[in-house]
């Protein structure tokens, strides 16, 4: 049986079918606009639990109410307003990354056409609204602990230097997110038991499955490991990545 490959995102969707005109969005959801939303999914974990794909839509405002999912997302076009309980507002633009917690009480708005790269969970669990919980802004250049304990065993290098700042962590403890950066190095091949959206910032490297299967990456390229694939992780040289995760 062939192994699970790396999925790479593209902007404009599957190379031979684009990007999909999706169901139109509820009136009883809507305070304005008609939008037109188009997208792609390139990965459904857990029927539906966890899903990650490519979105667009014309500008609308939804009601205000608990955000129904957990969603991490990357703006690839346009912009998004978050406006929030409290009266703070968010703007999220081109290049921006972030996440919405489920119960966020905010209102989502957006002023122009607008697509992004967007990862989602959505448990099976009751939805309350949280007015403690707020839109997360990613922030690329935030100061990153270091991970301060690591086995040997897991690499055939020597063991690298890692920062990890973890953003966001839901209440099951499956989906989290955040910012990773290592130096260079090559893990012992295994299988990955998450699925892993990864958003290259700096730097390069490569990722190999039980195939033999050899996934080249730079900065800017955004692509998902799924969860159960064989994975050899090796990067040439300095690498900083935007994760998002979800472990079945």
């Amino acid at each position: 049986m062939a192994d699970l490959n790396v999925i790479r995102f593209d902007r404009n969707g599957d190379p031979e079918t684009g990007l999909q005109r999706w169901d139109d969005i509820p009136d009883e959801q809507l305070h304005s606009g008609a939008p037109i939303q188009t997208g792609h999914t390139y990965l459904d974990n857990d029927n539906g639990i966890f899903t990650a794909g490519v979105w667009d839509c014309t500008p609308h405002e939804l009601l205000p109410g608990p955000y129904v999912a957990d969603e991490f997302m990357v703006v690839l076009e346009g912009s998004i307003i978050i406006e929030h309980e409290s009266g703070q507002i968010d703007r999220f633009s081109v290049g921006d990354s972030f996440i919405i917690p489920k119960g966020t009480p905010c209102t989502w708005r957006q002023d122009e056409y607008t697509r992004k790269f967007w990862a989602i969970h959505s448990p099976h669990t009751l939805l309350a609204a949280d007015s403690s919980l707020n839109a997360i802004r990613v922030n690329p250049d935030a100061t990153l602990p270091a991970m301060t304990e690591q086995d040997p065993a897991m690499y055939e290098s020597e063991v690298p230097t890692i920062d990890l700042l973890n953003l966001y962590q839901d209440p099951t403890g499956k989906f989290q997110a955040g910012v990773w950066d290592c130096s260079p190095m090559q893990r012992v091949a295994g299988r990955i038991e998450r699925s892993e959206l990864m958003h290259i910032l700096e730097g390069s490297g490569s990722i190999t499955n039980a195939d033999g299967v050899v996934f080249e990456f730079t900065a800017g390229d955004t692509f998902m490991v799924p969860a159960g694939m064989g994975y050899q992780w090796q990067n040439y040289e300095y690498v900083k990545k935007i994760y998002c995760s979800y472990t079945p």
